[in-house]
This record gives structure tokens, sequence and C-alpha cells, in this order.
């Protein structure tokens, strides 16, 4: 029954991951954190794992088939830098769980974190037609950005999230569904590098195989409907569907920082 829990929520949280470039762990991470069954770093592991089999389909896929939206130009030093970012990121986290032996508190740094991550998402995406926006192009700037980027995905366990979306549409003036292939192909190198240190480093936690296949199951199946779907939406709904499911995450999170401080 678990298992079945686990493979369900993975496979939603791919499909409306890889429709609105959010990646997925943003909303795997603080729903399993909510449920308690395992604790925080085994599932910031397990929830990029699903994020990274999700993604490589997407981009593959996007790569093979001539339909990428992804502009190399500035999609590439974006995509490096969060490969940097997604580095450090972990190393941030293993400090975090050096200095705070107590793994609650850890659970809820990252749950507060996300949370005002995405509230300030959720107002940026209300009025971002209102907001005048860049178009920046220079390659060390791209570069920066993607490393705060991946900084921020690896910290928190969550693969990407919302907070691409918002830098994506500010910085570069994409469009909401170049904004979310775009994030993908981001999230897609930043969690390559977490999973690479993760490996070289032995900072892997102990799971069950039998789990990471079904949840890394989950996240190619998601991704597959996902991007289906993603080519028959209008931005519009998409945008009602991103909105939608920040507002889920926030009060998730808020749950999350009450449990693991209560």
């Amino acid at each position: 029954m678990v298992y079945l829990i686990f493979f369900i929520v993975c496979f939603l949280a791919s499909v409306i991951g890889a429709i609105c470039g959010i990646g997925g762990g943003v909303v795997i991470k603080p729903v399993l954190d909510a449920l308690g069954i395992l604790d925080v770093e085994v599932i910031s592991f397990l929830s990029g794992c699903t994020v990274l089999s999700m993604t490589t389909y997407s981009v593959l896929k996007g790569k093979l088939s001539g339909t990428s939206k992804v502009d190399q130009r500035t999609g590439m030093p974006l995509a490096l830098g969060a490969a940097v970012g997604g580095l450090l990121g972990k190393a941030m986290f293993s400090w975090v769980l050096a200095v705070s032996p107590d793994k609650n508190r850890v659970g809820a740094i990252q749950a507060g974190c996300l949370m005002l991550i995405t509230v300030g998402t959720l107002v940026y995406t209300i009025f971002k037609s209102k907001v005048k926006t860049l178009h920046i192009s220079n390659m060390i700037c791209c570069a920066v950005i993607g490393m705060v980027l991946g900084i921020m995905s690896s910290f928190l366990g969550i693969g990407g999230g919302p907070i691409n979306l918002v830098v994506l549409f500010f910085f570069f003036s994409m469009t909401t569904k170049t904004a979310a292939e775009n994030s993908l192909y981001i999230i897609f190198f930043s969690q390559i590098a977490s999973l690479l240190s993760s490996l070289i480093k032995g900072n892997v936690p102990e799971f069950g195989i039998g789990l990471l296949i079904l949840m890394a199951g989950g996240g190619i199946c998601g991704g597959i409907a996902g991007r289906a779907l993603n080519k028959k939406l209008p931005d519009r709904t998409v945008d009602k569907l991103f909105m939608g499911i920040m507002v889920v995450i926030i009060f998730i999170n808020i749950y999350n920082i009450w449990k693991f401080m209560g």
C-alpha cells in the first residue's frame, strides 16, 4: 500500500511538473514529508532521483523529436551554472545535516524556505502581466542565475520548482510553455550534478532499491503524460494550474513546519 501511494504521488507530481515546468519535486518533497514515512534525507534524495528521471525523458524527447524550445545561447550557460549550483546546494545540505543532527529541524528549515519561495512565486505570477521583464543574453549573467537556481533546487531537494519559472519569466521574458521547457532543461543538469556528488562522496542514504525504481518509474510515466498534455493545453490553463498547485504547496509546507517543530 505504501509503495502504491509513493507511485501515485510521483506520477501525479511529474504530470504537473512536466506541464508547468516545475520538475515535480516541489510537490513530491512536501507531500512525502507530510506523510512522515521516511526521514528528510531519504526523501530529498529519492525526490531528486524521481525528478531526474522525469526531466531526462522530457529533455531527450524534445531533442530527438526536434521540438525543443531551449535556446542554447542562454539555455546552456543556465544549465551549466545550475550544475555547479547543484553541487554547492548538495554541500550546503550536507553541512546543515552535520551541524544540526536533528533531522526534524532540517525538515522544518527546508519547508520554511520552500514556503517563502512559493509565496513569492505565487504573488509574482498573479501580477506578472504588470511587471516589466528583461531580456538577458550575457553568458556570465546566465551562468550566475543558473547557479543560484541550482543551489536552491539541490538544497531543498525539489529539483527546481516554481522559482525557475519566475526567473525565466522576469529575466528572459519567456512565454509560459517556453519557460516550462527551459526550466526542465536546467533541472536536468542540476540534478545530474547533485546525484553524482552524492555517489562520489558516498552520501547516499539507506533505502529499498525497489522504492527508487518505483518512484523513478512514476516520474517517467508522469513525464510522458505531462508532456502530451502540455502540447494540448493553452498557456492560460497552464498558468491557472500552476497557481493552484502553488496554493496547495504553501498549505502543505505550513503543515510540515508545524509537524517538524511540534
